[in-house]
């Protein structure tokens, strides 16, 4: 039984395209207009967590007096656009975890890996030290637990597409999470999950 599941090559073009609101600018704009947004939500609701998947994020959200107080989990591989980077934010988490994650691919034990890190409530740094973090926005999204009076948003980084049916800006996408988001990814998975099997 394969425990990694892949993005079709004739769908790839699907999975490219922003989960939620991108956007774009210069990293001090955009930071500067999540922190304006997140400013105003919790105004409103008192309990906002942010999540966050790549090194550029995570360091300018962590670099952030004001947003690094919302977030609860980070993912990162030390690598951007095939470059190393450090982000050096280790002393900011409770608990540090590294996992291996093939580049293109989901590895399935992530899900429950996510789940006892979000059970857990601590705030974690998860390091992938072997491979890709990219496609864990996937089963992220998918097993955040919905809360009345809770704001979950996770946020990641968007490379520029120029080879898609449409131009997509660089920039930082936040996904608001609810049922309607959780449930266009968990179709994406299960175009994975039947991917996988049509090749076993």
């Amino acid at each position: 039984m394969n425990d990694e599941l892949k993005i079709p090559e004739k769908q790839r073009y699907k999975f490219s395209q922003p989960l939620g609101r991108l956007i774009t600018g210069t990293r001090a704009d955009t930071i500067a207009i999540i922190e304006t947004e997140i400013r105003k939500l919790h105004e409103k609701i008192e309990e906002v967590y942010l999540y966050l998947v790549g090194d550029i994020v995570t360091h300018d959200f962590l670099n952030n007096n004001y947003l690094r107080n919302f977030v609860k989990l980070c993912i990162i591989d030390e690598k951007t656009q095939r470059n190393e980077i450090k982000v050096n934010c280790e002393e900011f988490f409770e608990k540090i975890i590294e996992f291996k994650n093939p580049k293109g691919v989901i590895k399935k034990e992530s899900f429950q890996l996510l789940i006892d890190i979000l059970k857990s409530k601590e705030t974690t740094l998860l390091k992938i030290i072997e491979g890709e973090e990219d496609l864990l926005v996937l089963p992220l999204v998918s097993v955040i637990p919905l809360k009345k009076f809770t704001k979950n948003i996770v946020f990641y980084g968007q490379p520029p597409i120029t080879d898609s049916k449409k131009t997509i800006p660089e920039g930082i996408v936040l996904v608001e999470i609810d049922r309607k988001i959780q449930k266009v990814v968990d179709n994406f998975i299960k175009i994975m999950q039947y991917s996988r099997n049509e090749s076993l």
